[in-house]
């Protein structure tokens, strides 16, 4: 990218949802620390990811990007790890099935701790206190001291992260991403699901594959892709001080790297091609996304293509929408065109989360599981009808059984909503809600082949 800029550049613009620290020193101390302690990720990793988000930018893959809202220190468990990485496998073979096209898999963990808020300061039973900005930034609790925004929590988070990578490795090495093991519990939620009907074909078909390549001799002793996988992880990248401290100069290459993680991307809120975060994306070589809602107009998206991947590198730049089931028909066909026209290399992907988030009768702010499939069938849709390639979706999501979206073949209510409404942010999909998408989607991805070349 512009190695020749300095890495720092982004302090000197305007900046957006960032947090006032009271005490410098302190801050640089921190930041200070975190610059000597060993990178994350890798830039190798980096590198093949990259790889193959080129691929799926070709339409020769497809991307699975999920996790949760906003990682919490409160709730790190090995169990809360072990569940998400489970349904994003299990997720993953019934969409390469599906599409005949090797899914890559991006987890929104190890480093997810950061979040936009919409106001700077939030009424709590009659008290003005600054928002909850995430983990990494500031505490929950309804209290002043609490919401102060505090440098430590930086070590705290990076500590997290590497806790969590070095589990998210052992799982996908260990065994536990046998797609053996994997089609059983998919088998299981299939015999559980009130709509197993709709299901049962796909997963019969799936076991008969499976069984095939047993009688061939392809097995999870014979060839190690049947029991491992590889699993790359990504954060919204927003709080630029922590992701600075952690970016390095590879040794064999001499670019830079934001070793945080694998796959970085800019919010909504943080897109201003003249303020700090566009800056300091055009220092990494990561691999970066950017998430579009419905007011950008097409020429402002151009110009953010240009500015994060001047060299029109495949692989390098993911478009995000979060347009709303309700908008995206009036507004993704026209941003699909220019984008086209202009022969931008960029991966497009769906964010059906962000923009059907609603407020329920009782109180609390969930998305309709309807909402969230008629946007991403809407989102396959209109690449097909454009003969654009629709590249990946991204969820907010968990393994846990929690109550925080409506809807779904469980028919979870309103009145569901308290029963476990566990998230400290956004609400997300539960496991059986996840599945339950990949299996209705599954259509729409093997359809959206021939969007992309014929075979």
């Amino acid at each position: 990218m512009s190695e020749d800029s300095p890495l720092s550049s982004w302090r000197h613009l305007p900046i957006a949802q960032q947090p006032s620290y009271s005490d410098a020193e302190r801050l640089d101390a921190v930041e200070a620390q975190l610059r000597a302690l060993p990178p994350l990720v890798f830039a190798q990793e980096i590198r093949d990811l990259k790889d193959q988000l080129a691929q799926v930018a070709r339409g020769d893959g497809f991307l699975l990007q999920g996790g949760d809202c906003a990682e919490s220190f409160s709730e790190f468990s090995a169990d809360k790890i072990r569940d998400t990485f489970k349904v994003l496998l299990q997720m993953a073979i019934v969409l390469t099935f599906a599409g005949r096209r090797p899914v890559t898999k991006i987890a929104r963990m190890a480093g997810q701790f950061a979040k936009p808020r919409s106001a700077d300061f939030e009424e709590i039973d009659g008290e003005t206190l600054p928002s909850f900005r995430g983990d990494i930034i500031n505490a929950a609790d309804a209290e002043a001291h609490a919401r102060a925004p505090d440098p430590e929590r930086m070590l705290k988070a990076y500590h997290q992260s590497a806790s969590t990578l070095n589990l998210l490795r052992a799982f996908a090495q260990g065994g536990l991403a046998d797609l053996h093991q994997v089609h059983r519990w998919n088998l299981s939620f299939v015999e559980a699901n009130p709509a197993r009907e709709r299901y049962q074909e796909m997963s019969e078909r799936i076991a008969d594959a499976l069984e095939f390549m047993e009688v061939c001799g392809i097995n999870s002793q014979t060839a190690p892709t049947i029991r491992e996988t590889q699993l790359f992880t990504s954060h919204e990248a927003l709080l630029l001080n922590y992701e600075e401290a952690l970016t390095r100069i590879d040794s064999f290459t001499g670019k830079r790297y934001n070793c945080s993680a694998h796959f970085v991307w800019i919010g909504e809120r943080t897109r201003q091609l003249d303020h700090a975060h566009v800056e300091f994306f055009r220092q990494i070589e990561n691999p970066v996304g950017v998430k579009i809602g419905p007011g950008v107009a097409a020429d402002e998206l151009l110009r953010l293509i240009e500015a994060l991947n001047p060299a029109n590198e495949p692989g390098r730049l993911t478009l995000i929408t979060r347009l709303g089931a309700d908008r995206l028909d009036a507004v993704l066909p026209g941003l699909v065109r220019s984008v086209a026209a202009a022969g931008a290399e960029v991966v497009w992907s769906c964010d059906p989360m962000h923009g059907n988030t609603v407020k329920s009768s009782t109180g609390f702010k969930t998305r309709q599981f309807d909402d969230i499939l008629r946007e991403l069938r809407a989102f396959f849709a209109v690449h097909r009808a454009e003969g654009s390639y629709p590249g990946g979706i991204h969820l907010e999501m968990t393994g846990e059984h929690v109550t925080e979206c409506t809807g779904g073949a469980y028919r979870i209510s309103d009145s569901d909503l308290a029963t476990r409404y566990l998230t400290s942010c956004d609400p997300r999909l539960n496991a059986d809600q996840v599945l339950e998408l990949a299996y209705l989607i599954a259509d729409a991805l093997r359809d959206a082949r021939p969007a992309a070349k014929a075979d």
